[in-house]
């Protein structure tokens, strides 16, 4: 394999703080590497460095063969007086422009241009190229060319950057947290592209679901070590596991060697001047060794919640819109102790409306909604809070509360409650501008749970806080004496999690699902995408209009999408077949543990590949 990306001993401090110090490692062509570390020990400022954004301190980073970086960074740098188009497109590569001239000439109608174009598109051989730039921005939902880009959204610009990315097909891709933003088809898509997709990926991500089935690689940096696993997420846990069993044992020898070397120095003075002082410097090797503390500290969630009555939430008929947009229309729903309920639908459904109905943040249209005597809210909310950047961590704490009182008398002091979210003492008295954008989404935490809710509201709180405290908040909430209501785009947190779905549907309509995301994905999208199918395949094709003759004017098929809808008739074909085969050993029953994952996720991916070959199967049929 040949190095595509070297980092060799690099450092970077943070003010006071050393962030990583002479770290190296190699991205080797066509891996697709998942970076892996705790918040705050600086995963961004590191991809800044590798791709030439920012300069480290020591150390240095080299191209091979200067190939292009593509970097997808968490706030993304866009031109605001550019058109979405004209910021997609910004490229000199002749293709890009030459797709970017037929898009405008479409958009404006302009025949004559559209024909001169056509010709140009197929000297270039870049029909193919068009048809993939146009599944992205569809993919993506980038439909509104020639908005500016200062008018849209800080999620619409994220999903832009990462469509301009993409499109140019760099040879080394580098995306950190990729999948904020995105809802669940989109992050699905994405995955299947990546997998599919030949370039060179290294990724900062916490969708494990993410890393599992697109990675086939790991990096985690810790404690200024780097450790590499060659295979996915799954195979990095069970691996890590090991090294840190090794790692404990190496030290607990060491110790129990060190007790030893203790008695033979004190009771032996007389040896430390001669024959016997190799053995002196060996006992200060292994009295480092011993000293060694295995840093696999987690964030400890054992806060009680207050107590719960008989009545919790009880919404009756309750509906609500917003002009031109109907988001509830008669939902009925009695929350019962202890249940744990996750939220799906697209952007611009009604999720967030929802859950500040639950809170009396807003009121329904009609409908009327009870909240029981004892119910204590607790609501994590994705824009976060404000907090003053001149504070120091223990001081916004302390705002809340001095104290932390539980039902059974006991109490929490502050800096205790600190100490279980992973900010010790020393960290404590340091400025809140100083943390990383992880560690303040782990304070906010921090300050919601403090307040002893037995109602927990969490809208996105998997975003920037890393895999380590997802775990550990993920044992805390499957454990909460409360009700828990979670909207997530992070699949595995859901199916964790939660016991049943409320899916919003748009137009009002909000069901209830019995079942984690995935039985949801797997049953309820599987049927309506077969539906779609089918209703699609029924409906009769539209003409197009020529204008001058009002006459229905049936386009032909391009050479290329002829081409295309051939190879998509065996390509079909093919997978069937593949996935019979894969169905039939799946349910044999011959299958080992390990294998049967393997199968089921293939299975999946084939699963995947035939909708979207299917779905344009019947886009190219309504042509032809």
């Amino acid at each position: 394999m040949k190095p595509f990306l070297q980092a060799e001993n690099l450092s970077k401090r943070w003010g006071e703080l050393m962030l990583f110090e002479d770290i190296s490692f190699t991205i080797f062509e066509e891996k697709k590497v998942a970076l892996i570390a705790k918040n705050g020990t600086g995963k961004s400022t590191l991809l800044d460095i590798l791709a030439g954004k920012e300069t480290a301190e020591a150390g240095k980073v080299t191209l091979t063969n200067d190939i292009e970086i593509g970097y997808f960074e968490q706030i993304p740098k866009l031109n605001p007086t550019y058109s979405v188009i004209e910021e997609i497109f910004e490229s000199d590569n002749e293709k890009l422009k030459t797709v970017k001239a037929f898009e405008l000439a479409v958009a404006h109608n302009n025949q004559e241009d559209i024909a001169e174009i056509s010709a140009k598109m197929d000297e270039l051989n870049a029909w193919d190229f068009e048809v993939e730039i146009k599944q992205i921005l569809t993919q993506l939902k980038i439909t509104q060319l020639e908005q500016k880009v200062s008018e849209l959204s800080g999620g619409q610009q994220k999903r832009l950057a990462l469509a301009k990315i993409l499109i140019n097909k760099p040879d080394l891709l580098i995306l950190d947290e990729p999948t904020n933003h995105l809802d669940l088809e989109m992050i699905e898509w994405l995955e299947a592209y990546l997998s599919k997709t030949k370039a060179t990926l290294l990724m900062v991500t916490h969708d494990r679901y993410f890393l599992d089935r697109v990675c086939n690689e790991i990096i985690e940096m810790e404690d200024n070590q780097i450790y590499r696993y060659q295979g996915n997420y799954s195979y990095f846990l069970e691996k890590r596991a090991q090294r840190i069993e090794m790692q404990q044992a190496s030290v607990t020898k060491a110790k129990n060697l060190m007790r030893t070397e203790i008695e033979w120095i004190r009771r032996m003075p007389k040896a430390r001047g001669t024959k016997a002082k190799y053995r002196v410097d060996a006992f200060q090797d292994l009295k480092e060794k011993a000293s060694q503390k295995f840093n696999d500290k987690s964030v400890q969630l054992n806060v009680k919640s207050a107590r719960l009555g008989k009545k919790i939430v009880e919404m009756e008929n309750i509906s609500k819109s917003f002009p031109e947009v109907n988001l509830i229309e008669n939902f009925s729903y009695k929350f019962s102790r202890y249940e744990k309920v996750g939220i799906v639908g697209k952007n611009g459904t009604g999720k967030t409306t929802f859950l500040n109905l639950v809170t009396s943040a807003m009121q329904p249209d009609s409908g009327k909604i009870e909240i029981g005597k004892t119910i204590k809210f607790g609501y994590y909310r994705q824009d976060g809070i404000e907090f003053d950047p001149q504070e120091r961590v223990i001081e916004a704490v302390q705002k809340i509360a001095e104290y932390i009182f539980f039902e059974d008398g006991s109490k929490m002091s502050a800096g205790q409650m600190l100490n279980h979210f992973l900010f010790p003492p020393e960290t404590q008295y340091n400025y809140i501008e100083k943390l990383s954008g992880g560690e303040q989404r782990r304070l906010y935490l921090c300050t919601v749970l403090m307040q002893n809710p037995n109602f927990l509201i969490l809208d996105e709180p998997t975003n920037d806080l890393d895999i380590m405290t997802l775990n550990v908040l993920e044992e805390y909430l499957i454990s909460f004496a409360g009700c828990v209501v979670v909207v997530s785009h992070d699949r595995f947190f859901m199916d964790k999690i939660v016991d049943h779905l409320f899916v919003f549907e748009g137009d009002g309509i909000v069901s209830d699902f019995p079942g984690n995301y995935t039985i949801y994905r797997n049953d309820f999208l599987d049927k309506q995408a077969k539906k779609q199918a089918l209703e699609k395949a029924q409906k009769p094709v539209k003409k197009q209009l020529n204008k001058s003759s009002s006459q229905p004017v049936k386009r032909k098929f391009t050479f290329s999408e002829k081409r295309e809808f051939e190879q998509l008739e065996t390509d079909i074909a093919d997978l069937e077949i593949q996935k019979n085969r894969l169905e039939e050993l799946l349910n044999s029953g011959s299958l080992p543990h390990d294998e049967l994952y393997q199968k089921s996720m293939e299975l999946e991916k084939i699963k995947t590949l035939l909708d979207e070959k299917e779905f344009r199967w019947l886009e190219l049929s309504e042509i032809g």
